[in-house]
């Protein structure tokens, strides 16, 4: 392994390497960030496989991560190398036969098992984060380590699952742990260094602005910043998510909004200064955080031009802001089954129903816990205008507890989860974010237990992990089936399209197994040569 390793790491040439300009210009045959682009459109530009074609599609290979058990995991693709994350681990292989390259264990890392989203990659360097809350930067040819960065503290009850951001010069990372109680924090390193430009908090100290919004357990707040985010490049701003406030299920001691919990930040990408903020669920008790894929576009809205972000939300809402202002344009449902709110107001306010907190007897809430979507990916195809959600029809019972919160003890004050014949149901839906409308939906039959998120191609093919372990295409235009894989697991990932030697694939993570898919093609005996990383 290790002769082949060195045969394939050469001298890396300038016009292999990945330069910003090459992640600005979004998805070709290459994949090089964990949302494909920095707008989160998931959108490729290939155009292979098609409506008329995809039932073609079959298993090229695939590969089984040793010891892996829930892979949360979306691969990054350059020049025929894929790289992807378990806990602690980065793997390298050939994306054209699933053949490992390399493979980095982190073996300093002081929390062991975690989900692990991807990596990032800019210039020679593959970076990813550990679950003790380290940058890590390795040579993106052989793995070598060339450095490793603390950027918060686990003993603070912070930890990392998310992928990594690539911007020009930085790497922009955050942090989890909001349900056991922690301060939530956007951080930026330089990607050459490792050294830190700048930290922003998404839930104030004691007398700063906003502090007023809690109550004594505010610098313990919880604002998780466990999912990447959007960029702007031409506004230079970045557009991140926060998670739900703590304690999750109990506002006894946190009577307020409780900023910046639930919300969208946009901040400077040079300084971390925060130009706006939009609060989804003020004041949460159902631990609906906000992260979910901020998507930007720019499209006509009554009449104007706009920089719009739309943002499907775990509360049951799909929003549309204005990304330079942060203004509430307007919101609509993504789900049948919502009655905690009749509404959102004119000023972007959710219109709360009473009695819907959750009580010590339990208190029937539609959506549930894990919300009307999550942090599964998202597809924009502006050819057709409609935005593919993956959602969730489901409620749950929501329980609360006085009990005095303890900050790092895994306490809650509370609790949810579904009755036993209340399992709920995923759907792929299409929206037309700009009117509320739904345009199709495709039912899932399972468990109700999945992750997947969706990828789409501007041929108009929508690829999406399913609930019973499937890889589905499905028409963009109208929702028909096109063509399945049955994995013969858990999928709780999001599929990633790239071109290899002018082939388009597919790829996905199972719960333990990466996979790659192209179209099928009669079989040739000629043996496919290592690739040279250059």
């Amino acid at each position: 392994m290790k002769q082949l390793m060195l045969a394939m790491a050469v001298a890396l040439g300038l016009s292999a390497q990945v330069k910003y300009e090459d992640i600005v210009k979004g998805p070709g045959k290459d994949w090089l960030t964990y949302a494909g682009d920095y707008q989160a459109l998931g959108l490729s530009s290939l155009d292979q496989v098609t409506p008329e074609n995809a039932s073609n599609m079959t298993a090229k290979w695939s590969y089984t991560v040793p010891g892996a058990s829930g892979l949360r995991t979306r691969p990054i693709v350059h020049d025929g190398v894929m790289y992807f994350t378990n806990s602690n681990e980065v793997y390298a292989l050939d994306a054209r036969s699933g053949r490992l390259i390399w493979k980095y264990t982190d073996l300093k890392a002081q929390k062991k098992d975690a989900a692990n989203r991807g990596a990032a990659i800019l210039g020679d360097k593959v970076y990813f984060s550990t679950v003790d809350v380290h940058l890590v930067a390795l040579d993106r040819r052989t793995g070598g380590l060339i450095w490793r960065k603390q950027y918060g503290d686990i003993k603070k009850g912070e930890f990392a699952s998310s992928a990594p951001l690539a911007i020009n010069g930085m790497i922009i990372v955050g942090n989890g742990g909001g349900d056991l109680g922690m301060r939530g924090a956007v951080t930026a390193l330089d990607a050459e260094t490792g050294e830190e430009k700048w930290k922003t908090y998404t839930v104030p100290a004691k007398g700063e602005k906003g502090a007023e919004t809690w109550g004594e357990y505010v610098e313990w707040g919880g604002g998780a910043t466990w999912l990447s985010g959007t960029f702007d490049p031409a506004l230079n701003t970045l557009y991140w998510t926060t998670g739900n406030p703590w304690p999750d299920f109990y506002d006894g001691d946190r009577k307020g909004d409780n900023l910046y919990s639930c919300s969208l930040l946009a901040l400077d990408a040079t300084t971390g200064k925060m130009k706006w903020y939009f609060q989804f669920t003020p004041q949460d008790t159902h631990d609906w955080d906000a992260q979910s894929w901020p998507v930007l576009v720019d499209l006509p809205y009554e009449g104007k031009l706009r920089k719009l972000v739309f943002h499907a939300n775990r509360n049951g809402y799909l929003y549309v802001l204005d990304r330079v202002t942060g203004e509430y344009l307007r919101a609509s449902k993504l789900i049948d089954k919502l009655d905690w709110s009749t509404g959102i107001d004119a000023t972007g306010k959710p219109m709360k129903v009473s009695g819907k907190d959750p009580t010590p007897n339990g208190n029937r809430v539609c959506p549930g816990v894990r919300g009307a979507t999550n942090w599964m990916s998202q597809s924009y195809n502006p050819a057709t205008g409609l935005l593919a959600v993956v959602t969730l029809e489901q409620c749950d019972v929501f329980t609360s507890s006085e009990q005095k919160p303890e900050p790092m003890k895994n306490f809650a004050a509370g609790g949810a989860g579904p009755k036993p014949k209340d399992a709920g149901q995923f759907f792929l839906r299409a929206f037309n974010p700009l009117t509320g409308k739904k345009v199709w939906e495709y039912p899932m039959t399972g468990k109700g237990n999945m992750w997947a998120g969706a990828v789409g191609t501007k041929t108009g093919v929508i690829f999406v992990g399913d609930d019973d372990g499937h890889l589905v295409a499905v028409d963009g235009k109208t929702g028909r089936h096109l063509w399945h894989y049955q994995t013969g697991d858990d999928v709780y990932a999001s599929p990633i399209v790239y071109s290899a030697e002018g082939k388009q694939y597919v790829a996905i993570a199972s719960s333990k197994t990466i996979f790659s898919f192209g179209l099928f093609e009669p079989v040739k005996s000629v043996p496919v040569p290592a690739i040279k990383i250059q």
